[in-house]
């Protein structure tokens, strides 16, 4: 399997030296498998272990790692988008986001790529689809994600089986658009935020298995999320609705 060199996958890392090893070999068994594909780690303050010291080794070992270090982050968003500029100014032609620890499964990686391959413009994973699912994770988290895919189509008109979920890639004209926006989100509504801006786009929903192990979603997270929803919903009210 074959996919070219120009896509690349771009992973915030904060705090991951618990399972670091077993989730980069799970990235380099996918990496022989496709023949193909960069990894850029974004390492910032959030992460207080040995994190930033265990990617620099691998980078060293393994020329398809590049670690990025971001001390001006200020929050989750900040990574991301980091990442996104990283592999966007590297030239790469498609760009994949996932999330560290196994939350998100590197062997979907190949449906991704196949799903850019064919005409789509964005590929959005779906834990609420069929052969999509959510693993290990507490009842409030679950619950907020199905209300908050719910809300959003209520309220932006939006028609998507998942929209929060991260693990998500798109062409490079379309990571060039939204890192020329200025986005409302400081923490995961970001998630949602894309998908209602790019809800003209050529897209498709792809079924993942997400393993949640985070405990809590925090109130200030919760309160941005609703402030950013509230926003595009009275902008649509005034039919000023913005997309990219």
């Amino acid at each position: 399997m074959y996919y070219g060199n120009d896509w690349a996958l771009v992973i915030p890392m904060a705090n991951e030296e618990a399972e670091f090893e077993i989730f980069a070999e799970a990235l380099r068994a996918m990496l022989d498998r496709l023949e193909s594909g960069k990894v850029y780690f974004i390492v910032d303050k959030a992460s207080k272990d040995r994190t930033l010291e265990l990617s620099q080794d691998l980078e060293k070992r393994d020329p398809r790692f590049t670690t990025v270090w971001a001390p001006e982050n200020k929050n989750v968003v900040d990574a991301y988008l980091r990442g996104y500029k990283e592999a966007y100014d590297k030239g790469h032609e498609i760009i994949i986001e996932m999330d560290a620890g196994l939350s998100h499964d590197p062997r979907a990686l190949p449906m991704f790529l196949r799903v850019l391959n064919e005409g789509n413009e964005c590929a959005f994973g779906s834990r609420f689809i069929n052969g999509g699912s959510i693993t290990e994770s507490n009842y409030k988290r679950t619950v907020l994600s199905k209300v908050g895919t719910t809300l959003s189509n209520v309220l932006l008109g939006t028609r998507m089986y998942d929209m929060t979920s991260g693990y998500q890639g798109f062409h490079r004209h379309v990571v060039g658009k939204f890192l020329a926006y200025q986005l409302l989100s400081k923490a995961h509504f970001y998630q949602t935020e894309l998908r209602y801006l790019l809800r003209f786009t050529r897209f498709a929903e792809i079924p993942i298995h997400y393993k949640a192990p985070s405990p809590r979603v925090s109130q200030n997270a919760i309160k941005n999320s609703i402030s950013v929803l509230l926003y595009y919903f009275r902008q649509r009210l005034l039919f000023r609705s913005p997309r990219l």
